[in-house]
């Protein structure tokens, strides 16, 4: 039965001690929406987005995943489910060049695995080769093509986001998670990144955790707005911004909203 929402969470509670980190949330995902979660610092946002991965499993509620409820869902599990995600801190592998890096986003699609095509074990030159080429058109995709055969510390920041971002599509992810997928950007590649994001709600759905609200204005569907653990407002980018609840947290925060 195909279900008119990819991710759907319900009633999401976590508390670490006696802090609620968050309170009950709620959101859902249709296929191919752009959903942006925003708020203060310390609002919620990496502590759902860690549930969703699995890192943090909830004391109550619930993360479906196309109409399948999951109550202790493990980062593993991921890539099997149609998820992918970014990290804030990119989290590439320094030994390895970009390429193979974005190689290993596919490794659930290979036949013989990901590290047998990379050591070169029999009957692995056939998934090498493939994923080889999957992974280039990735990086292409994402304007980091010419970085290919770099290794993560030869790079600018900036590239480096767009080949941890390579290696979350190679996937072919249902559900894609971006983690502050703008922090270290210049203007410029901030344009550039908003084009691919509307390009990507084509083939995906997408949660955005965000600071950078001009982009997120831009490129969000609807968002989702945390403080303190709680989801304070939902909408359209519009609504948000008219929602006076929104103002007063921001307001009352030090600083723009992340986390």
């Amino acid at each position: 039965m195909k279900h008119n929402s990819v991710l759907e969470v319900r009633g999401v509670s976590v508390r670490f001690g006696g802090l609620t980190a968050l309170d009950a949330v709620s959101l859902t995902v249709a296929p191919g929406e752009v959903v942006g979660v925003i708020g203060p610092n310390g609002a919620g946002k990496t502590t759902l987005l860690n549930v969703l991965c699995g890192f943090i499993r909830p004391d109550e509620g619930q993360v479906l995943i196309d109409g399948h409820g999951y109550h202790h869902l493990r980062p593993h599990q991921l890539a099997g489910l149609g998820i992918a995600r970014t990290l804030q801190g990119v989290g590439l592998f320094e030994r390895l060049s970009a390429i193979e890096n974005v190689m290993t986003g596919a490794n659930c699609r290979a036949t013989a695995g990901f590290w047998s095509a990379l050591l070169g074990l029999p009957r692995s030159d056939r998934d090498e080769r493939r994923l080889r080429q999957e992974a280039r058109q990735a990086l292409d995709r994402v304007g980091a093509g010419q970085a290919s055969d770099a290794r993560p510390g030869q790079l600018p920041y900036g590239m480096r986001k767009r080949v941890a971002l390579a290696r979350a599509l190679v996937a072919r992810p249902k559900l894609l998670l971006l983690d502050e997928p703008a922090s270290g950007l210049a203007e410029g590649e901030l344009l550039e990144l908003g084009e691919l994001i509307r390009e990507l709600a084509a083939e995906t759905s997408l949660v955005i955790v965000e600071h950078h609200m001009d982009l997120m204005m831009s490129v969000c569907d609807s968002l989702v707005v945390l403080d303190f653990g709680k989801v304070i407002s939902r909408g359209s980018p519009q609504e948000i911004q008219a929602d006076p609840a929104v103002t007063t947290a921001y307001l009352g925060a030090n600083g723009p909203a992340g986390e």
